[in-house]
């Protein structure tokens, strides 16, 4: 039962489409780039010279006060928000390929208006704009990977998004470091015109690749969606196992159809939507309740309260520490582990991380032995968060929903995460900063609490879904089958689209062997 053997083949074979998701990936990269060089402007005294004030007694000679600190920050994430709310209705008449010619344009206007900004109200503008932009890439990006990529590479391939975005990062760093030392406004601008380039390149990119076929068969457009997904499997599948999946896709529209004759947002609380709902939020929501946002927006502060001399070079090693351990995560994902046990070893591994520089802040506050217990727990956290749990969270949060839903479903979490990752942008200030609360790295008590809470849902309710088509994911949904069921259920939706396939076949080839003889 379920998908046949011969679908189930690998890398080399499917290395067309592996490129193409991997392309569509890259998606991400604007935003890696983006946080890790804004979040890096706080230590540069061009920037401060710009949007800060001066103070000779602090490091540096400027500072930035709270509230600046905050609004730039939580800005992105406040774009976010109001972007996925245009997603559902663009999305509802617009393929995933015109989702990234939109963030690409959204991106140009955010780019602009920071570089031209003088005022912080202005850098916000800007920094909602590029929120938005992140709006449309995340959303339709992932779901164009999720619709394309073969079942047993769909996890490899939409986790790449972990690796794009530290690439991002990496770049950002780099060259931020590169025009730190800058007195002057192009220390900043230098860095924000990059952001061009991201999108750019992807919206060229875009061309040349096809359309989601799951997209265009739930818009009745059945020639094309053959020839995309004939286009994306190359020469890895036989004519027989092609129609099998084409007609597996197909029924699987027909039987979601069928049950709902309307798209809107009602729908993915509905029946047994709203268990998908459910989870796919909770996966979405688990990178804010992680703590990464913390890290992300306020990592630079941290390295200075730390005592960390060169943090731009700090900087860059523990983002390349990331990226290996992201590569090793995905090594895991595709040979080792499901998405469920990768999930879970990556969340217990952010409690441990965020409890260790908790109780070091507690027992020994502002030490050299605090410091280097939190520069430590936090290279332990990016190996393993962004590698095992952060890389896992967008492949299960965008097949975990059906075809009908993904866009409305997925912009909705990435709507409900963002607002949390804004709550935590603006109110970080308060815990960390020596003029508020002044808490520091002791801070990470609470993101210790999280990530154990994230733990046990993920524990409870998190089914694995590793292997299985989208199709067969809908079925295991619509028969309501226990979270621990998941691995062993024998679905009967690819068997009995490989069984239709070959009568189809068997069909033509009948009626070319009847016309050749009336020859």
């Amino acid at each position: 039962m379920g998908i046949s053997n011969q679908r189930n083949n690998g890398l080399k074979q499917n290395w067309k489409c592996a490129l193409i998701c991997l392309g569509m990936a890259f998606a991400t990269t604007q935003y890696g780039f983006d946080v890790s060089a804004v979040g890096t402007f706080q230590a540069m005294p061009g920037f401060l010279m710009t949007f800060g004030y001066e103070d000779p007694a602090l490091k540096g000679g400027w500072g930035i006060s709270t509230r600046d600190q905050q609004l730039i920050a939580s800005f992105l994430n406040v774009g976010t928000i109001i972007g996925v709310l245009f997603i559902t209705p663009f999305g509802r008449y617009f393929g995933r390929r015109y989702g990234i010619w939109m963030g690409t344009i959204i991106a140009f206007a955010g780019c602009a208006a920071q570089i031209a900004a003088t005022s912080v109200a202005g850098l916000c503008v800007g920094r909602a704009l590029m929120g938005a932009s992140n709006a449309f890439f995340i959303t339709f990006s992932n779901a164009y990977i999720v619709e394309c990529a073969p079942p047993q590479l769909r996890g490899l391939c939409s986790a790449s998004f972990a690796i794009t975005i530290n690439i991002g990062t990496i770049i950002g760093a780099v060259v931020d470091e590169r025009t730190s030392h800058i007195m002057g406004r192009l220390s900043y601008q230098i860095p924000l015109a990059c952001l061009f380039i991201f999108p750019a390149l992807l919206s060229i990119f875009v061309f040349f690749i096809p359309e989601s076929p799951r997209w265009l068969m739930l818009h009745d457009r059945r020639d094309e969606a053959e020839k995309s997904l004939v286009t994306l499997r190359g020469d890895s599948l036989e004519p027989e196992f092609l129609q099998e999946e084409l007609v597996e896709i197909t029924r699987g529209v027909e039987e979601e159809k069928s049950r709902a004759s309307s798209l809107s947002i009602v729908d993915i609380f509905k029946g047994t939507n709203l268990r998908r709902t459910m989870l796919c939020v909770a996966v979405v929501l688990s990178r804010a309740s992680s703590g990464v946002w913390v890290f992300l927006s306020y990592g630079t502060y941290f390295y200075q309260q730390a005592g960390v001399d060169d943090i731009f070079r700090i900087g860059i090693y523990s983002m390349t520490v990331q990226l290996v351990g992201v590569a090793v995560g995905l090594y895991c994902a595709y040979k080792v582990w499901g998405r469920r046990t990768m999930l879970l070893i990556g969340t217990g591994a952010s409690a441990i991380s965020m409890l260790g520089p908790a109780l070091g802040a507690t027992i020994a506050p502002d030490t050299p032995e605090a410091a280097k217990a939190f520069l430590a727990f936090h290279f332990f956290y990016v190996i393993t968060y962004s590698g095992f749990a952060g890389s896992m969270t967008w492949p299960v949060s965008a097949e975990v929903v059906n075809s009908r839903l993904r866009v409305v479903t997925l912009s909705f979490a990435t709507g409900v995460d963002y607002f949390f990752a804004w709550l935590t942008s603006f109110c970080s200030p308060y815990f960390i900063n020596p003029t508020a609360l002044n808490w520091g790295a002791k801070y990470c008590w609470i993101w210790a609490a999280s990530n154990v809470m994230t733990f046990v849902f993920f524990w409870i309710f998190l089914p694995d879904m590793k292997g299985r088509s989208l199709e067969e994911i809908d079925e295991l949904f619509e028969k309501r089958v226990a979270t621990r069921d998941f691995a062993t259920f024998e679905c009967q939706s690819s068997s009995q689209a490989h069984e239709i396939a070959l009568h189809k076949m068997e069909e033509a080839k009948a009626t070319t062997q009847y016309v050749e003889t009336g020859r």
